[in-house]
């Protein structure tokens, strides 16, 4: 990711607080804005799978989150968005999980290199 172009898909809360994993390194390079807990922002997309009290959201409510994404880069196709695993780091879910809600994506969404990594936690 270098081009002005290239949006960075990061999971995120809905009180926009970017503190740590994905989206303080969306903070911290790629324009992500502070409380600002979903949507485009400066060179990322956050995408919530957490509530405003930092709970994790239910599989259902993320998925609804990600079809407003699939949305938003089928619009916008002078983007190309690079899709974190969201939900798979500090949400708690599995890759196998949050995956499938992506297989209908825009030819302008890539998966970032993570999602190859282990399932954390």
């Amino acid at each position: 990711m270098t081009e002005k172009t290239d949006i960075f898909v990061f999971g995120s809360n809905l009180a926009g607080r970017h503190g740590a994993g994905a989206a303080l390194h969306a903070l911290k390079n790629h324009g992500a804005v502070l409380f600002q807990g979903e949507g485009l922002q400066g060179r990322s997309y956050s995408i919530p799978t957490k509530d405003h009290q930092i709970r994790t959201l239910h599989l259902d409510n993320i998925r609804k989150h990600v079809e407003e994404f699939k949305e938003f880069a089928r619009l916008h196709d002078d983007l190309t968005f690079y899709v974190t695993p969201i939900g798979c780091g500090l949400a708690g879910y599995k890759r196998e999980q949050i995956r499938p809600m992506f297989d209908d994506m825009p030819c302008n969404c890539r998966f970032a290199e993570t999602w190859d990594d282990a399932d954390v936690g």
